[in-house]
């Protein structure tokens, strides 16, 4: 067995070489301080419940039998695993009535996980307008869910041929909202982020979370052009290289709380362009507020293959965040100096 070991090494001993233009700078390497993290606890609270680890679980979407197998798969992964879970846009559910199948997972899931429905911010708009806000009462209740996912993408709707105008600024809506239902809110975008200003406002809005949805991730607004025309793409497709990444996003948040009043909302899931759980150590640890992360395209390609395929994808994302935790320490600064 050890001849073998020391013949592989020497086969691979090339192959293994790292070029210093590889360099992973964002962290302090120290393996003198730690054992193997084998047993390490990643649980934490968030969301009013605990988590297994600090990794949330988004679907994109809903309404059809890929979308119900993904959906049943990622929650039988949040409770293998005890995590969080969003929902995928759950608008038919409540205009057109149908597809519960793909959203009733609460059963599969687990009474204490946290487990959110999620509709766009143009179907909100539409709901209040029409006097029918307890639509999303209703269906927080129908899903035994503990509150609402609100996505806010004026780009993708505006992108969308079959889109939403809306009539009001999201913030606006959010607040008619939270003054007519009571119910639990994260607010999310969906692939460009949020810029400063619009960050400032969410905090100061008792909301559960801020999911991010930051650039370099899924990103629906270039979804929306890749199902276009050539020349609808061509005319627009500026429009999707402007956004934030998560990156930016933690370092404004983290500005905000040094130079503003105390936050009404103190949770982030810090989600779009996360590759994997290194990535998301790196956010998490730089987050001045309590935060997880979220890797919706990684997670999406395992999920729709199969379980068992999900579930090995996320051991080892989870492995590989104990041995982070262990050994790395995130240096202050991008350059690592």
């Amino acid at each position: 067995m050890g001849q073998d070991r020391k013949h592989d090494h020497i086969q691979l001993a090339a192959a293994a070489q790292t070029p210093l233009d590889g360099l992973d700078a964002r962290f302090a390497y120290e393996p003198m301080l730690a054992a193997h993290p084998d047993d390490m606890d990643l649980s934490l609270p968030f969301l009013g419940k605990r988590m297994g680890a600090p990794l949330w679980l988004s679907s994109l979407t809903g309404g059809t039998g890929m979308a119900r197998d993904i959906n049943r798969n990622l929650a039988r992964a949040c409770r293998a695993f005890g995590l969080g879970m969003g929902l995928g846009s759950c608008r038919k559910l409540i205009f057109e009535e149908t597809c519960r199948e793909d959203f009733d997972l609460r059963a599969e899931l687990g009474d204490d996980r946290p487990f959110y429905a999620n509709v766009g911010i143009a179907q909100v708009e539409e709901l209040l307008t029409s006097g029918r806000a307890q639509a999303l009462a209703d269906l927080v209740g129908t899903l035994r869910a503990d509150g609402l996912i609100v996505h806010v993408n004026p780009l993708q709707e505006w992108l969308q041929p079959e889109g939403n105008r809306m009539k009001q600024p999201p913030l606006e809506t959010l607040r008619q909202l939270m003054d007519r239902v009571p119910l639990k809110l994260i607010v999310k975008e969906v692939g460009q982020g949020f810029g400063p200003a619009s960050l400032r406002e969410l905090l100061r809005l008792p909301l559960e979370a801020i999911e991010f949805g930051a650039y370099g991730g899924t990103n629906f607004a270039k979804l929306e052009l890749l199902r276009a025309e050539p020349r609808v793409m061509e005319a627009n497709l500026p429009l999707v290289y402007v956004g934030h990444s998560a990156l930016q996003m933690v370092e404004e948040i983290n500005q905000l709380l040094e130079s503003g009043p105390e936050p009404a909302c103190r949770q982030i899931i810090i989600s779009g362009g996360i590759r994997n759980a290194l990535d998301g150590y790196h956010l998490i640890s730089l987050s001045r507020l309590p935060s997880v992360f979220g890797m919706a395209s990684a997670v999406l390609a395992h999920a729709a293959h199969s379980y068992g395929a999900l579930k090995a994808f996320l051991d080892g994302q989870l492995r590989m965040l104990r041995v982070a935790r262990a050994f790395l320490r995130v240096n202050p600064r991008p350059d690592g100096r």
